[in-house]
């Protein structure tokens, strides 16, 4: 459709010169009634006059000051608010940079971990390379470990915490959280590890071997140090043995063996080749075999 299509240059001369008139008489008519029609729609009364709303700022330190008064008080999410709204009124000051890593520690405190994850990036963001920057990664990576679920769900925090810590241990590896973020890069590795073995089982139970294959493949190989790892050779000990998968079933077993000789997994890997006269046996070609050797294992 043209946009020039109703255009006034289309209609009659007569229509514009009637529209005209019309227009000119209905302005003569308005002032006999608007005096009474728009000061019955006007909703303020005369009397009452418009005062714009004037905030009162309040300075950058008493507002801090106010946010420390609640953290004492252990009333965290007050404090929160407190840095919250320093950060807003004096956004990239000296005052913002100390709000935000207070803002980060009272959302942690008050079990809001979202905020702090939030709060916590956004500072790292603006200020990677300050004093306070292992800190504030430290409590974003607590606040992703304090929220992982069992092993029946989801791992995606699991995975991030994981992340996090290994970032503390790898940017500030002789801060003091160090310590702290390298134990619990081993609970969160069990924790995918046991994911991993639920899921293995699961597929086992169903004799779907090669899926219940791959679950146990990536505990050996990406989480060799956890408490699942003998299970997990054990596992693909059985689940190779039952596809005819000889010589993997052997060299799991034989892994087992050497690196936990005294492991109830590797008696019952050990009985189960022997019910089929077979015996543990390494295979240096094995994935089994070299996945150990990357790490100086086996």
């Amino acid at each position: 459709m043209r946009a020039d299509r109703f255009s006034t240059s289309q209609f009659p001369s007569r229509w514009v010169s009637r529209a005209l008139r019309t227009g000119v008489l209905m302005v003569a008519l308005l002032p006999l009634g608007a005096c009474d029609t728009v000061q019955s729609l006007n909703p303020f009364d005369k009397a009452e006059v418009y005062k714009p709303e004037v905030k009162e700022t309040i300075p950058a330190e008493q507002l801090y000051n106010e946010g420390l008064a609640f953290v004492d008080k252990k009333e965290y999410e007050g404090a929160a608010k407190r840095f919250n709204e320093l950060d807003k009124q004096y956004p990239f000051s000296t005052w913002s940079q100390r709000a935000l890593v207070m803002q980060t520690f009272a959302n942690f405190e008050a079990r809001n971990y979202d905020e702090a994850i939030a709060t916590g990036k956004r500072y790292l963001g603006l200020h990677p390379a300050s004093q306070d920057a292992a800190y504030v990664a430290y409590l974003v990576a607590n606040s992703y470990y304090n929220q992982i679920p069992d092993t029946s769900r989801d791992q995606e925090r699991s995975e991030k915490a994981l992340l996090s810590f290994q970032e503390v241990v790898q940017r500030w590896p002789n801060s003091e959280y160090a310590t702290d973020a390298k134990f619990k890069i081993n609970v969160v590795k069990d924790q995918l590890a046991g994911r991993e073995m639920q899921v293995g089982r699961y597929y086992l139970k169903k004799n779907n071997f090669p899926a219940a294959i791959n679950r146990f493949r990536i505990v050996v190989a990406q989480f060799q140090t956890t408490n699942q790892i003998e299970e997990a050779l054990a596992r693909l000990t059985e689940a190779y043995l039952a596809l005819g998968v000889i010589g993997e079933a052997e060299t799991a077993a034989a892994v087992l063996g050497h690196n936990f000789p005294d492991s109830p997994w590797y008696k019952d890997a050990y009985q189960l080749l022997q019910s089929r006269g077979l015996s543990p046996r390494e295979s240096g070609d094995s994935w089994i075999t070299k996945a150990f050797k990357s790490v100086g294992l086996g």
